[in-house]
């Protein structure tokens, strides 16, 4: 495998990669800055532009966890496997320290840590320490557990915490999300059940597996997975047996009829929801296979340094929020609550087209931040560089 081929590859996966991390900017604007007294996936009450507008959002999970799967497995062929997996062990554990820290603060701008919520980065740091152990299995076993898990994990829909008694706790940790109570004045809210999120890195890391082919093979499969999962989604969905905690059910009108449609489970995300999401990332990778990018570009930009985007971005948008309300003359008090995302921003909000404007504004700063931070990564080596 040559040095150009490399370069290619590893630009089609960080191109997908910053662009699902430019439309999950979206959705964290939509929470801060959004005045809609209703959730956009409430089909009594919501219109196909705020749909649209959070299911858009369902891409970037998924393909962030995938990609980090297939990351780890292309770093595979750079380093000895009890390096690599030392890598993913102290990786995905200082990943959940910084959920519970840097990245707790800036949600919700306290100290009082009277909520914690167990999210994305929460969910990767975890599925690394479980890929760390995995990887040390045949591939072919590794694709089995991971596409295993993502297929029958729906057939465990049926148990619940409050049924397992003492041992609930660890069924929220694992598939139901849920708040437990840690201590007196603290509880955790485990936002993204673990399960399937292992079977998605999983399956990601066996995925990198075509990235040692010859493009054109590649690309063959990329077209066959996409399709098929795309068919498959229709396919389950419609039958409306299994697949999803949510059955899609006849509307008012014909339009909200197709919305419930496609209203499937993100938490924890459902086999279908993983389908219509995974699918489409199949179809945009066998799009950018073979192209190359320029390193000045904003989606490679963003696409090259994932962690440090996501921290400043959450930073960013809940400082914009803080400042706007203040000088709308506001409480800002509503930004520093534990109970921030339970409840409608109301006044201190904007109408649709006034999230998007703030969207894209969040973006256009972000962009210097992250070319700065990835000239600094290229030209500085060291180790510890690689943990943001």
């Amino acid at each position: 495998m040559d040095n150009s081929t490399q370069r290619i590859r590893l630009d089609s996966i960080d191109f997908l990669r910053g662009l699902v991390m430019i439309i999950m900017a979206l959705d964290h604007v939509r929470d801060y800055f959004s005045n809609a007294p209703f959730d956009p996936l409430d089909l009594v009450h919501t219109d196909i532009y705020y749909f649209f507008t959070r299911f858009i959002t369902h891409f970037c999970a998924p393909v962030f966890v995938f990609l980090a799967g297939t990351g780890a497995f292309l770093s595979s062929k750079r380093e000895r496997p009890a390096e690599l997996s030392r890598f993913l062990l102290t990786r995905g554990l200082w990943l959940v320290i910084l959920e519970l820290t840097v990245v707790r603060f800036g949600w919700f701008f306290n100290v009082t840590y009277g909520t914690s919520v167990g999210q994305v980065i929460w969910a990767i740091g975890w599925s690394m320490v479980a890929l760390s152990g995995l990887m040390w299995l045949p591939q072919k076993v590794i694709a089995a557990i991971g596409v295993s898990i993502i297929l029958f994990h729906n057939c465990l829909d049926g148990i619940h915490s409050q049924s397992l008694g003492s041992m609930g706790w660890l069924w929220n940790i694992f598939h139901e999300p849920g708040a437990v109570l840690i201590a007196p004045n603290h509880s955790m809210f485990y936002l993204y059940p673990l399960l399937p999120w292992i079977g998605v890195m999983a399956s990601g890391y066996s995925f990198g597996a075509l990235y040692k082919m010859e493009q054109q093979r590649r690309r063959t499969i990329l077209l066959r997975l996409g399709l098929g999962m795309i068919a498959g989604f229709f396919a389950i969905r419609g039958i409306n047996i299994y697949g999803d905690p949510m059955p899609w059910a006849t509307q008012l009108n014909g339009l909200h009829t197709v919305l419930s449609f496609f209203n499937v489970a993100k938490y924890p995300p459902s086999l279908l929801y993983l389908l219509i999401t995974l699918g489409p990332a199949m179809l945009v990778l066998r799009v950018l296979d073979g192209k190359q990018f320029s390193v000045s570009k904003p989606i490679i930009v963003f696409g090259r340094v994932p962690m440090f985007y996501y921290i400043v971005h959450i930073y960013l948008i809940h400082l914009l929020a803080v400042t706007i309300t203040y000088i709308r003359g506001l409480n800002v008090g509503f930004y520093t609550s534990d109970s921030l995302f339970t409840q409608s921003v109301g006044e201190r909000g904007f109408p649709l087209i006034g999230v998007y404007i703030v969207w894209v504004s969040v973006i256009i700063v972000l962009y210097p931040l992250c070319k700065w931070y990835a000239g600094v990564k290229q030209r500085d080596k060291s180790g510890w560089l690689s943990y943001l």
